[in-house]
């Protein structure tokens, strides 16, 4: 169990890196125009093309909120005082943690509709679900043992 407890603290964290980075999605256009962006650069656009809040918004519940929950679940793997008090703190994170993935499914699911484009997945997306999969499936871990 330890064993599994120790893979799934690495691998959580990587998958989170690689999710937010690599492309999620690929979207082709009229068969000679396609895009691959990341989280990140979903985040820039939005940014620079003048939506800050919508922004703020994807940052907070895509990149801040899994981040969160897996440092709360890293330290209560850890053990000690502050892990007792992130206890209360969890349950709120793990509300959160797969809304960004269906977020990004629905917008594969936009795409696919309107006729104008075609929707693949790329490896981010499946990295980033992968992460909050592996955080969950820790966190319940962590839970059975004490």
């Amino acid at each position: 169990m330890n064993f599994l407890l120790a893979v799934l603290l690495v691998f959580g964290p990587f998958s989170f890196a690689l999710g937010i980075t690599l492309p999620l999605v690929r979207f082709e256009k009229l068969y000679f125009f396609s895009e691959t962006p990341s989280l990140i650069d979903i985040v820039r656009a939005l940014w620079a093309g003048g939506n800050a809040a919508l922004a703020t918004l994807v940052v907070l519940v895509s990149i801040l909120f899994p981040l969160a929950k897996l440092l709360t679940v890293a330290i209560e793997a850890g053990g000690g005082a502050l892990a007792g008090h992130l206890q209360r703190v969890l349950p709120v994170l793990a509300k959160w943690s797969m809304m960004d993935v269906l977020l990004v499914a629905l917008a594969i699911v936009a795409a696919k509709t309107s006729g104008f484009a075609s929707a693949l997945t790329q490896p981010g997306l499946w990295f980033y679900a992968g992460s909050a999969v592996s955080v969950s499936i820790l966190h319940a871990l962590i839970r059975r043992q004490t």
